[in-house]
């Protein structure tokens, strides 16, 4: 039907309130902007992000402005409470204890970091080309993975003390050396599942290299994965270093670490149990803090949450 043989009385205004029906309410989002907004709605999440900045901020600026050090003493003053000029008391030493902790979460987030890159830059390039590459060089690869794995932390990390001595060198290289066999894991299964989907092969048929597919292409759409992966671990890397420091595989004194400081408060446990209650909380809001975060991204980045 020709529209100049409509009839006059079968055409009908659009009024205000039609027109606010087609309106487009939500404006287009990115995916990462779309996380952000859902992560933001995650209290818990948030709670968790900000505790991880106060106690970066803390840590780094915190003795800063103290007039004492983690290493000075005063035997005189030693095994003292809680008070206005020692905020967590003293240690049998006579040394500040809270400055002590406050070093003791430099050493425990320098672990935390030192994971993170391990797990990015060694986990990520070694799953993704085991997983793309498949076939012989995929099974060797894992194999090599089994072996690592196998190793019992405590064993490697005694082995390493031996031969290079025990401190904060031998828990970064004890970290660096096992600690991306999870995440080697787990992105070798996401590109196993990404490396049939049809942009993967519309990118071999232009003629793009194995290199150009990983960087562009596989580990891109894996983003959400590792980034969740990479927060999850990084509680586990913090009680790691504690437990090496505890049982005396960790940091030398007069070195602070929040493992070394339950472990030096656990003899007087009954008389000054401040000294370990102290370090013992630090490390709990610290690995809190950051499950709280890797819950809400786990949320925020599915992409079957999104609306």
């Amino acid at each position: 039907m020709e529209l100049n043989k409509i009839p006059q009385d079968m055409w009908q205004p659009i009024g205000m309130k039609d027109r606010e029906k087609e309106k487009i309410v939500r404006p287009s989002m990115t995916y990462w902007q779309d996380a952000w907004r859902r992560l933001k709605k995650n209290k818990l999440a948030m709670l968790g992000l900000f505790m991880i900045i106060i106690i970066f901020a803390f840590a780094i600026i915190g003795p800063i402005f103290s007039s004492y050090t983690y290493s000075e003493q005063n035997l005189l003053r030693g095994n003292e409470g809680p008070s206005s000029e020692h905020w967590f008391g003293t240690d049998a030493h006579g040394r500040d204890l809270f400055i002590r902790v406050l070093y003791g979460a430099r050493i425990s987030l320098t672990v935390a970091v030192i994971a993170t890159l391990v797990n990015f830059f060694i986990g990520v390039l070694y799953g993704g080309i085991s997983g793309y590459m498949g076939g012989k060089i995929d099974n060797v690869m894992m194999r090599i993975v089994d072996v690592i794995s196998t190793i019992p932390l405590v064993l490697y990390a005694i082995i390493l003390m031996v031969v290079i001595g025990s401190g904060l060198k031998s828990i970064i290289i004890t970290l660096g050396t096992i600690y991306w066999v999870k995440m080697a894991r787990i992105v070798r299964g996401q590109v196993l599942s990404l490396k049939e989907q049809e942009y993967v092969l519309a990118a071999k048929t232009l003629g793009a290299s194995t290199w150009r597919i990983l960087y562009r292409h596989l580990i891109p759409n894996a983003m959400g994965v590792i980034i969740v992966t990479m927060t999850m671990q990084i509680p586990s890397a913090i009680f790691t270093e504690s437990f090496l420091s505890f049982i005396g595989l960790g940091v030398s004194a007069p070195m602070s670490s929040w493992g070394s400081l339950a472990s030096d408060a656990l003899g007087g446990l009954r008389s000054y149990p401040y000294q370990l209650f102290f370090p013992s909380i630090a490390i709990c809001i610290t690995m809190l803090a950051f499950n709280f975060l890797g819950d809400g991204l786990r949320d925020a980045l599915d992409p079957r949450l999104r609306k």
